[in-house]
């Protein structure tokens, strides 16, 4: 009987020992600091490719739809409008030959290309101005 009582108390003493499995002192277990563990070593997770690159440039930039409503909204023929356009379109203006008739843009971002401030407000407010609003939905 005696040895049923040592071998009850070895076993009881191991399993407590086993349970606390204590770090040694001046570190911390890793799973306080909220990281997910396999083992002992932290679970690496894998995200898609484009998950930041989409999230960051979505937020931080709106569409240049918007932001040429944005210049609409600014009084005509003033110098305020057109920074506002060339900041949606930077400037960047071809050299032409003297005597050389430019020609028209076919787009609004070929506006950027002419020189003269003029005439790249009047050829914006050609394009933006004239652009149909959206019709209402019945």
């Amino acid at each position: 009987m005696r040895t049923i009582m040592v071998l009850a108390a070895l076993l009881v003493s191991s399993a407590a020992l086993a349970q606390s499995n204590a770090p040694a002192a001046g570190t911390a277990p890793a799973a306080t600091n909220g990281t997910p563990m396999v083992g002992d070593q932290p679970l690496v997770q894998i995200k898609p490719k484009g998950h930041k690159a989409a999230k960051h440039t979505a937020a931080a930039k709106p569409s240049i739809a918007d932001q040429v409503k944005a210049c609409l909204e600014i009084e005509d023929a003033t110098k305020e409008r057109l920074d506002c356009f060339d900041a949606v379109y930077p400037p960047k203006p071809k050299a032409t030959k003297a005597g050389a008739k430019a020609k028209p843009a076919k787009t609004a971002a070929d506006c950027r290309l002419l020189k003269e401030e003029d005439e790249r407000l009047a050829c914006y407010n050609g394009f933006f101005d004239k652009a149909p609003a959206a019709a209402p939905k019945t």
